[in-house]
């Protein structure tokens, strides 16, 4: 069976540069690895044969024979070409060889541990969350807020090593301190987590009788948290290095505090602007009048209604909105009406009614006069 154009293994031009080249490559090592293909003799090969074809093309001198005389130029030795192996002469120890991009594509897979640890097996602790509510008077004046938090912490007793005190962690003598082991499988070797150490490069034969080797216990912390004036819903608050304590003297995460902001029964939000509906009279409404409104400060403001004021009317109340956020500005307070229609009328407010009713005209009622006009008009009724 006729060998493979290398070209086309790749997927990629004749004319494609070093970039290229490298950029195909990894897309199939990653596609077609052993390790993500378990089993797969299939995979296996297409494996060996596009690590064949990038060992070659990458390779200027290589490349020029084989753009000259095809896989001809590596037929009995030819041109020191890639062996029956399929790594060639870079193999994993030549220079320049596969080992050269296998790190960089599999570091995730094969070496993505060690920077998540450090050495002596200290692992960074978690990040912690906590669900906090508020109220818009509280979001409005901003607090000081006292949590309790559970969490882990170092351990006392230890100091976060792990190991009882007068004790200290060994060296892992299978992996030498490493965290991680290197073992040959097939046509490449793959390095796996030390599975005495569990990837931490140190035992602890005499553990801490507080913390059972972990180097942290459970404890309720209480820390106080500052919420500025002006906090949106939603906010998220971090607090460094208050998360879960590290483990082994690692370092700890964070804690983050996302804030809610509850309902109100009378304000809505809108970014720093407040929004608020009030009901008047339908007489308060047609003669016009006042009324006052208490904001989220306290204070009280009063608002003036002019006379054939409608449902829907805003009235805008400037800097009596939310504070902005790290600012010295205010939003705005919009007040809108809604005229009340009256109810459970006695029998002398009926009467009066419809004698106001009988002394209307087309100019004391504009809309609903003016939308019957117009909806007779276009459907062409009488």
């Amino acid at each position: 069976m006729a060998k493979a154009d290398y070209y086309e293994t790749l997927g990629v031009g004749r004319s494609a540069d070093e970039k290229e080249l490298k950029s195909a490559f990894r897309k199939l090592a990653m596609k077609y690895h052993p390790d993500r293909n378990p089993d797969n003799a299939e995979a296996e090969q297409k494996f060996k044969e596009v690590n064949e074809a990038y060992e070659t093309l990458k390779d200027p001198q290589k490349r020029a024979a084989y753009d000259r005389f095809g896989h001809a130029a590596f037929e009995n030795g030819g041109g020191g070409g890639p062996g029956a192996g399929g790594f060639g002469a870079g193999g994993f120890g030549g220079a320049g060889g596969f080992s050269d991009i296998f790190e960089d594509i599999f570091g995730e897979m094969m070496g993505g541990a060690r920077g998540r640890r450090s050495s002596g097996g200290r692992e960074r602790g978690a990040d912690l969350r906590y669900n906090m509510e508020i109220s818009l008077e509280e979001a409005f004046e901003g607090k000081t807020a006292q949590i309790r938090v559970p969490t882990s912490v170092v351990c006392d007793e230890c100091s976060g090593s792990g190991a009882k005190p007068g004790s200290t962690p060994k060296t892992c003598t299978t992996c030498h301190g490493a965290g991680r082991v290197r073992a040959a499988q097939g046509f490449f070797s793959v390095e796996r987590t030390c599975p005495t150490c569990h990837g931490r490069g140190t035992i602890i034969s005499d553990p801490c009788t507080k913390c059972h080797g972990e180097g942290r216990t459970v404890e309720e912390r209480s820390l106080s948290v500052n919420i500025p004036a002006g906090i949106e819903d939603g906010t998220r608050i971090r607090l460094q290095g208050e998360g879960e304590a590290g483990l082994r003297g690692g370092p700890a995460g964070d804690l983050y505090i996302f804030l809610s902001v509850k309902p109100h029964p009378f304000f809505q939000r809108d970014g720093a602007d407040l929004h608020c509906t009030v009901p008047i009279s339908m007489t308060q409404a047609t003669l016009g009048g006042k009324f006052e409104v208490t904001t989220l400060d306290g204070s009280k403001s009063r608002v003036s209604v002019p006379e054939g004021t409608q449902t829907g009317k805003q009235f805008r109340m400037k800097g009596k909105g939310m504070p902005v956020l790290r600012s010295s500005h205010k939003g705005d307070l919009y007040i809108q009406v809604r005229v009340e229609t009256p109810q459970k009328l006695t029998k002398r407010q009926r009467e009066l009614l419809q004698e106001f009713d009988e002394l209307s005209s087309n100019e004391n009622n504009p809309e609903s006069n003016g939308f019957f006009s117009r909806m007779k008009d276009f459907f062409g009724s009488e």
